[in-house]
């Protein structure tokens, strides 16, 4: 328990400020987007239920994510260096004082783009979504690894951590089923995209 809140305390030094700047900036500001866009939209002609399922799906990819990017790409004073070995990565980071905020921290990472991306758009038929999410949120990753070992970032740009990213996004697609867009839900909707 001790450990816990040693690693807790750890989080809250490095990452304080982008928690913070979420909790108290991108909550309340992502609620009035959510206000503004959806009273546009219903103006515009979408249904109020449409209008308010999109804009909240769309701006809690945004909040929901934004905080993770901006702390994956923070610079730190660690090695940088590439891996690119499944799994050799992930068995050091089990072994490490982190092991419990770095698995957890990439399962979320990109979970709130996995969870909203079928909520939003029609990706494929239901069986085929969460191969659609993978793809998404590994092309994602990727560009994201590429950055962190491209800029020198002090990071390990890790195959593992790209593969933790997707399953994180996967399961929370999986969790997000009952709110999928159906064919009935795109007709209805006279937009598929933000407007």
């Amino acid at each position: 328990m001790r450990e816990t809140a040693i690693h807790m305390s750890s989080v809250w030094e490095r990452y304080g400020v982008v928690i913070s700047a979420t909790v108290l900036l991108g909550l309340p500001l992502g609620a009035l987007v959510v206000f503004w866009l959806v009273r546009r939209r219903i103006r515009r002609g979408w249904s109020p239920a449409w209008a308010w399922r999109a804009t909240v799906a769309e701006v809690c990819l945004v909040v929901g994510t934004a905080p993770w990017v901006w702390m994956i790409m923070t610079p730190t004073s660690g090695p940088h260096s590439l891996q690119l070995i499944p799994l050799h990565d992930l068995q050091a980071v089990l072994t490490g004082d982190d092991s419990v905020v770095q698995v957890i921290g990439n399962l979320l990472a990109f979970a709130a783009l996995g969870f909203v991306l079928p909520i939003r758009f029609r990706l494929a038929e239901a069986r085929w979504v969460p191969g659609v999410v993978a793809v998404v949120v590994a092309s994602s990753s990727l560009l994201v690894e590429v950055l962190q070992f491209t800029l020198q970032l002090g990071r390990v740009s890790s195959v593992d951590d790209l593969l933790l990213n997707t399953v994180g996004a996967v399961l929370a697609a999986l969790a997000s089923m009952r709110w999928w867009r159906s064919r009935a839900d795109c007709a209805a909707s006279p937009s598929p995209l933000p407007g």
